[in-house]
């Protein structure tokens, strides 16, 4: 997996390597500006190919620093460039202040306003150096107006076409740690849409969380991280307080040669009533694709029909109520249950206290109605998990089991570093006792221990086709599967949320929950397994 960093933990790098001697503040400044000068040609070939106009937004800490060291290099290459200092110069750390000094040999440097924004000549580039990770306040409305004014190229005089657009770090509007915006309270209240986004966004030596964890707004449209030559340095940071980026599964997913169909566990879905029973079926066929050896619908008798003449690899139990569950648990060889898809509320609030307590049966996915049916008495639910259950809410299901924390989340952000899905995700997981999967674009995953990751669906693993009615439930089979198959939970979540979007991203549009299952032997296939 990639790690993640907050802006605390890369400031923690940068800063022991420049105590241990390795490097000095200035030269990673002139590394950072190489880095975005690379990048930009790397994106846009033909503005390397010839002199062009930009336009470098510097503000007053060492971000604006990086953008005194952009605008030299262009200039060098025969660019022109006008540059525009967002605060008081003499008020510039050391090493910002030495480039905006040597800027300064080359050319001039123009206030930052509207006024002086709003009428030059057309450009090509616009580079956003003006708060990078350091931004811990919200933006004034004034300073908003003025980066407004920089959408377009030659503002002022009906150029009306979009500027390329590069951010150095993240646009100038974003906390890094949340990948929320600071605003002005009263925006937040107005909903009101800032068109900032940056078409490239280049960050220096490691992905921060700010990058994968976006809410309502794409700020960083395409991500590009380059090297300042911090790759041995280490900021030390506790295990716990490290989130991974979830990749391709380096875990063996297949089957040994020798192996039956018992070696690979045998999974328990439980079922709603008659006319309920499509979204187990969906997760059952999830957990029999992903590999798991057996796989049981257990479905009360009024839906028995049903649901028999709807499976053929998938076996049937009936499953009236608490008491038949509990004897059906008996079967040792059962190692994983799956409740909630389609279950009812009145069934899961009398079955999910006795899977999560069955002796024989090590792991419990609780997904749907199997969380719903505990809203009004949460503490309920938590009182009688363990380590070996995964819940797996979206946003919804998340506000009615952890209220506290999911108003915490919404809250418009007022400093940064601002109250984040990985911290909301992250205390769920303790005060649940077990792992959470906090479903979405951004899916975020904790263990009670702390250990956290992301699994993005953004850039180029972009899913949307996945915001379809089962998609959830064929998720919550693809756990259930690999926990059948004996993954720690932990694991089992992050592959099969990795999984769940890879099959989406192979299939494409049109996609429907049926075709998620169906998809997974060619994801396979392309993993070698």
């Amino acid at each position: 997996m990639t790690e993640l960093l907050t802006a605390a933990q890369m400031r923690a790098i940068e800063q022991a390597a420049i105590e241990a001697g390795e490097v000095t503040g200035l030269e990673l400044m002139e590394r950072a500006g190489r880095g975005v000068v690379e990048a930009v040609f790397e994106e846009w070939p033909e503005l390397a190919a010839a002199p062009h106009r930009a336009v470098v937004l510097c503000g007053p800490g060492n971000n604006g620093g990086d953008g005194f060291v952009v605008a030299r290099l262009l200039k060098e290459w025969g660019w022109e460039v006008e540059v525009f200092l967002y605060g008081d110069p003499e008020k510039l750390p050391p090493d910002a202040k030495v480039n905006y000094e040597r800027w300064g040999h080359l050319g001039d440097i123009k206030s930052f306003s509207v006024d002086d924004l709003a009428d030059f000549e057309p450009y090509d580039l616009r580079v956003d150096a003006l708060f990078g990770t350091g931004l811990q306040r919200p933006i004034s409305y004034e300073l908003i107006a003025t980066m407004q004014s920089t959408k377009y190229a030659g503002c002022g005089r009906d150029h009306f076409i979009p500027a390329k657009r590069v951010a150095v770090d993240c646009p100038s509007c974003l906390d890094l740690d949340s990948g929320m915006a600071l605003f002005p309270h009263k925006m937040w209240e107005g909903d009101v849409h800032l068109e900032y986004y940056a078409m490239l966004t280049v960050t220096f030596h490691a992905l921060k969380l700010g990058h994968f964890l976006q809410k309502d707004w794409d700020y960083c449209r395409n991500v590009v991280v380059k090297s300042i030559g911090l790759e041995g340095a280490s900021g030390q940071a506790a295990e716990s307080d490290i989130t991974q980026l979830i990749d391709r599964p380096s875990e063996w997913l297949g089957k040994g040669d020798f192996e039956h169909k018992y070696s690979h566990g045998h999974a328990l879905i439980l079922s709603g009533g008659a006319g309920k029973t499509g979204a187990a079926r969906l997760a059952a066929r999830g957990a029999l694709r992903i590999g798991a050896g057996l796989v049981t619908l257990g479905v009360p008798p009024a839906a028995q029909q049903e649901v028999a003449c709807q499976i053929t690899s998938e076996m049937l139990t009936r499953i009236g109520g608490a008491e038949g569950l509990s004897e059906i648990l008996q079967d040792e060889r059962l190692n994983a249950v799956c409740l909630g898809p389609g279950l009812g509320l009145e069934r899961a609030r009398e079955l999910v206290p006795v899977a999560v307590r069955a002796k024989h049966t090590p792991y419990v996915c609780l997904d749907a109605d199997a969380l719903t049916a505990y809203a009004a008495t949460p503490d309920a639910l938590f009182e009688i998990l363990d380590e070996g259950c995964v819940l797996t809410p979206h946003g919804g299901e998340f506000a009615r089991l952890f209220p506290d924390i999911a108003e915490k989340l919404k809250a418009p952000a007022t400093k940064g570093p601002a109250y984040s899905k990985v911290d909301a995700t992250r205390e769920a997981a303790k005060r649940a006792g077990c792992v959470v999967l906090f479903k979405g674009a951004d899916t975020v995953i904790a263990a009670p221990d702390g250990r956290c990751s992301i699994n993005s669906a953004h850039y180029d693993r972009a899913a949307p086709w996945l915001a379809t009615a089962g998609a959830g439930d064929v998720l919550a089979g693809f756990i259930t599967g690999l926990l059948a198959r004996d993954f720690p939970p932990m694991q089992a979540a992050e592959i099969a949320a990795w999984l769940h979007v890879e099959c989406a991203r192979s299939f494409g549009p049109g996609l429907i929950a049926e075709d998620i299952p169906e998809e997974l032997p060619k994801v396979f296939r392309t993993l070698s397994v």
